[in-house]
Parts: C-alpha cells; sequence; structure tokens
C-alpha cells in the first residue's frame, strides 16, 4: 500500500520538548518518521513542514534596548536531505513579549521576566495544499498525518472523498491528545513507538522556536 506521510514539525518539535530527555534534531525526526511507516506500507515520501528560526533586531520589552535573534537552519537543510525526505517551509514572526510568571505585578520587572512570542506562518496552507493536490493526483492509498491542527479537516476530507485513507498518528500522552473532530474524519489512529530508537550521534540542540 503506497502512502505519503506528512509531519508538522512544530506538534512534533512541542512533544520532544516536552520530554527533555530527548534531543530534536534530523536523526531524531527521521527515525520518528520510520516508525509511523507499518510492514505493509510503501513510503512514496515524507513531507517535513517547519519554519526557520526568526532572524531579526526587536526591542526589549522592559529596558527598550535592542536584543537581536539569530540562528542556524542548517538542520533544516539536513532534514531535506535524508532518503525520501522533503521540506516544506513556512515562516516565523515575532510578535511581541509575554511574562514567564504570572502574575506580575508588585515587584520590579527586568527583561528577563519575559519570553519572546514567535508566530508560525503558512505551514498549516502548505499541509493542507499537498493534501488536496495528492488526493487530486490519487498518486498514493493513504495519507498518514502527524498534526493536531483541527484546521486539516477540510482537506482530510477530501481526501477520503477521492478514495485516500487518512491514518492520524497519535503522540504521547499527556503531551497531546488527538482532537475528537480529527478523529472523526480519519480513517485510523495509529501510535507509534516513542521515543523513536535514535542511532548513535552528537546530539544537536532544540531548536528554541
Amino acid at each position: 500500500m503506497k502512502c505519503f506521510l506528512l509531519i508538522d514539525g512544530g506538534y512534533l518539535r512541542a512533544t520532544a520538548r516536552a520530554h527533555s530527555t530527548f534531543e530534536y534534531n534530523p536523526d531524531f525526526i527521521e527515525q520518528f518518521a520510520k516508525g509511523c511507516i507499518l510492514a505493509d506500507e510503501y513510503l512514496v515520501r515524507t513531507y517535513y513542514y517547519d519554519s526557520p528560526q526568526f532572524r531579526g533586531t526587536v526591542k526589549l520589552p522592559v529596558s527598550g534596548d535592542n536584543t537581536s535573534f539569530s540562528a542556524n537552519d542548517a538542520w533544516l537543510e539536513d532534514v531535506s536531505r535524508r532518503e525520501k525526505f522533503a521540506v516544506r517551509r513556512g515562516t516565523l514572526g515575532f510578535r511581541g513579549w509575554k511574562p514567564k510568571r504570572v502574575p506580575i505585578s508588585g515587584r520590579d520587572l527586568k527583561d528577563s521576566d519575559f519570553s519572546p512570542i514567535f508566530e508560525q506562518k503558512g505551514v498549516d496552507m502548505r499541509i493542507g495544499l499537498d493534501i488536496a493536490l495528492i488526493s487530486a493526483k490519487k498518486s498514493v492509498d493513504r495519507i498518514i498525518l502527524v498534526s493536531g491542527d483541527t484546521d486539516m479537516i477540510p482537506a482530510m476530507k477530501e481526501a477520503r472523498k477521492a478514495g485516500i485513507e487518512v491514518a492520524i498518528v497519535q503522540l504521547p500522552e499527556p503531551v497531546y491528545r488527538v482532537h475528537k473532530t480529527l478523529l472523526s474524519h480519519s480513517d485510523y489512529l495509529r501510535d507509534v513507538e516513542w521515543p523513536p530508537t535514535i542511532p548513535a550521534t552528537i546530539p544537536a540542540t532544540i531548536p528554541a522556536t
């Protein structure tokens, strides 16, 4: 049975972060992807969706001083070179600051009391467009989706109308529980090995965004 695997990187990374002993790097992503495929399935390709980290200069929330964000996106290039992988890139925007603790009144505030807010754009749209394109071409029998976003439902409906099965991957609880509306528009709920078995390698730092 031919299949495509579609992975929302932000969704997967949030789970890896919640389990602090895991390193989120290309090896982790590749091994996780392998664990999503059953023995009777032929993987055509894995689409991995994520955003390059934010780069730019912004004002700090208390002092008003400038601070700069820089990042190395070589890890995304690494993912794109893995066997049967394709990377779809969204964008990441800075959306201000949030307090690390609440309430925040009654004490002198410092810049270090706040964390930056980043918003990912374009990833959900790209996942939906790829599902629609796969459905139109009827190029596979099954789509395996790693996402918790209910915005995927219209695309999932189109896939099923085209006769393509949709499987939703369940990431480990209690981090995420697949939303019941996603289950209503899929054919299977698939459990995967967690953590994935990762070959010995030099660990990379989990991307900050």
